[in-house]
């Protein structure tokens, strides 16, 4: 299942978060944390912190195919995750690095809205992400509300998702995994089933086959950051050669351990702790 004895690189494309939760720097944690050598390519120096996100500064599309093109020319790149990439150019310019070069097919964060909620991609910018880079997704991980936003589509409960992720392969995506953290807020007047109340719910639809992963939902605030995590643990366990159900069910733990010992530090949304332990043995359990 893992190749412990290799150096496996694991590459993140995504924005800087200068508080250190998210983005990037999460990813890199997350990397490490997973055994994996971490490189990265920088698409925005956001400016955020627990609270918010203030703005960003964009590089361009020749900045980014700049970082990635010496890291592909140096390094076999056994795992790839892409998070915030702000504009179509980027977008359109990632997707060809993955068509060039040997890149493996990565894990896409649909990164739209932080979770302040300040939009960090425009409608162009979606439409070339749909259609550009999820054909060359491993898998896809929308939140709810970015689910919604790509398929135009109200989701309520866990049928909405399962609905939600078949559109979005009929987009092009190989397979979706739709993270159902917000279902809580999306309850009519705040009820939800006794199962909602238990546990979180994420639907994978993989090719058609469709897996549901349930983990005991936790109340807090320690949300920042936690879809980079899950994503760039999702693409560690992918280039340790675990199946794409292994790494979903891994990483979820994973980030649910972060959360249960996160930090707690700032005055927003705390980031999540990404020293705990891996529990790959979670994956034997399927």
């Amino acid at each position: 299942m893992s190749k412990d004895n290799e150096s496996l690189v694991a590459l993140t494309i995504a924005g800087f978060d200068p508080s250190g939760g998210a983005g990037i720097v999460a990813d890199i944690k997350t990397f490490t944390a997973f055994g994996c050598f971490a490189a990265a390519a920088v698409t925005s120096l956001t400016f955020q912190n627990t609270t918010g996100v203030f703005g960003a500064a964009h590089q361009t599309a020749d900045a980014v195919r700049a970082q990635v093109l010496p890291i592909v020319e140096d390094f076999a790149v056994a795992g790839v995750k892409t998070g915030m990439l702000p504009t179509r150019e980027i977008i359109a310019e990632v997707a060809r690095l993955f068509r060039e070069t040997n890149l493996p097919a990565p894990v896409v964060d649909p990164v739209v809205r932080s979770t302040s909620g300040y939009d960090l991609i425009d409608d162009a910018a979606l439409q070339t992400l749909i259609v550009e880079l999820m054909p060359h997704a491993r898998v896809v991980t929308p939140n709810i509300p970015e689910a919604e936003r790509i398929t135009g589509m109200l989701i309520r409960d866990e049928e909405g998702m399962r609905a939600a992720a078949r559109r979005m392969r009929d987009m092009g995506a190989r397979a979706v995994l739709v993270k159902g953290g917000h279902l809580e807020e999306k309850a009519e007047g705040g009820r939800r089933k006794a199962e909602e109340k238990q546990f979180a719910v994420d639907v994978l639809d993989a090719e058609g086959e469709v897996s549901v992963f349930r983990l005991e939902r936790i109340e807090t605030n320690a949300t920042h950051g936690t879809g980079c995590t899950l994503a760039a643990a999702i693409a560690a366990c992918l280039a340790r050669g675990m199946s794409l159900v292994e790494s979903i069910a891994v990483a979820k733990r994973f980030v649910t351990d972060a959360i249960l010992h996160a930090p707690h530090i700032g005055r927003g949304h705390s980031p999540v702790n990404h020293n705990v332990p891996v529990r790959f043995d979670v994956a034997e359990d399927l």
